[in-house]
């Protein structure tokens, strides 16, 4: 299923921090680093490449926004995700469209559903985001909504284009597109035979080698849901050749004027209901950062046994839940989290 709020989820992807475990002087550690604004949000990529320039590497990072950017941002309105929007059938999609878009697939099938990027127009019905209440809908407009969600009413045709059930059908790849970036930015820091770099993306991340500093994983926080005025760390992780995202909305959580508990809002995809969840944030490492991604949204609004079983069902996949019980904070880790 959707995130509750995709805006919210971009602030707190940015509580997914990197600890640099390098100092600030470039030739004394041998890293280098670029940062910038891009998709909605801050991006940092450090590594240590001599034969690569940081006014290379600017202009590589600029030329694959602009692509993915004309493929799959829905904020463009003349690229190809915008024009299949607005119901070109005849537009043809590109590599980037078509692995996105079978990712999308994959995880909606192992979630059952509850993964669905073209759940946005119920987001948008009920009204979520950054402070707003919740909009009252009734059956009939839930059920008119319902009749145009669903991935299963889309299809990548042999001639690559989308088929859509209904014209209504909005495609929306939030959930999973930013993680494609880092990957893609990563494929090059490759090609170039870096051999020690971090990419990150409003805190999607892929590590790749050792820090340069300390010869050491680099090292990953995540904060901690409870804290005030002062940062304070909940989980502090090593990572090295691997990716990982954060899925998260305890920022913009409510409390049950009853019950005094805490929860989140989402969207059931299935019945278009609203329900409420315990679930804070979760965490997701695995090979590649699109994965990562994808998966930390769908965790987000799977029921919370049902994603703990998922997880445990998937290879080289591993996540971290931080929960809240009657206003008390819990963590709870996949089997292979920690090792």
């Amino acid at each position: 299923m959707w995130l509750i709020s995709m805006e919210s989820r971009k602030l707190f992807n940015l509580l997914l921090v990197t600890i640099f475990l390098s100092c600030q002087t470039k030739v004394e550690n041998k890293t280098q680093r670029i940062n910038g604004f891009a998709l909605g949000t801050s991006f940092s990529i450090s590594y240590s490449a001599p034969q690569l320039s940081e006014i290379d590497l600017e202009r590589k990072v600029d030329s694959i926004f602009g692509v993915l950017n004309q493929s799959l941002s829905t904020y463009i309105t003349t690229s190809d995700i915008s024009k299949i929007n607005k119901g070109d059938s005849l537009q043809l999609v590109d590599s980037h469209f078509i692995k996105v878009y079978q990712k999308a697939t994959e995880v909606w099938e192992a979630t059952d559903g509850y993964f669905d990027p073209t759940v946005g127009a119920l987001v948008n019905a009920y009204g979520f985001g950054p402070g707003k209440p919740l909009i009252q809908i009734s059956q009939q407009q839930r059920d008119s909504i319902l009749f145009f969600t669903g991935w299963d009413k889309t299809q990548l045709t042999e001639q690559y284009t989308i088929k859509k059930a209904h014209p209504q059908v909005y495609f929306d790849f939030n959930a999973l597109a930013k993680g494609y970036v880092v990957d893609v930015i990563a494929d090059f820091l490759r090609i170039k035979n870096v051999s020690s770099f971090l990419v990150e993306i409003g805190g999607e991340i892929v590590a790749h080698g050792v820090s340069p500093k300390t010869t050491e994983p680099w090292r990953i926080a995540i904060d901690d849901p409870n804290q005030q005025e002062e940062r304070d760390l909940i989980q502090v992780l090593s990572l090295k050749d691997e990716a990982i995202a954060t899925s998260g909305n305890y920022r913009k959580s409510r409390i049950d004027s009853v019950t005094g508990e805490r929860y989140v809002h989402s969207i059931n995809p299935l019945t278009g209901n609203t329900v409420k969840s315990n679930v804070l944030s979760a965490s997701v490492r695995a090979p590649n950062c699109m994965t990562a991604d994808a998966y930390a949204t769908a965790l987000m609004v799977l029921p919370f046994e049902k994603s703990k079983a998922l997880i445990e069902r998937l290879p080289q996949i591993e996540a971290y839940w931080v929960t809240s019980l009657n206003d008390s904070i819990q963590e709870h880790f996949s089997t292979g989290w920690k090792q």
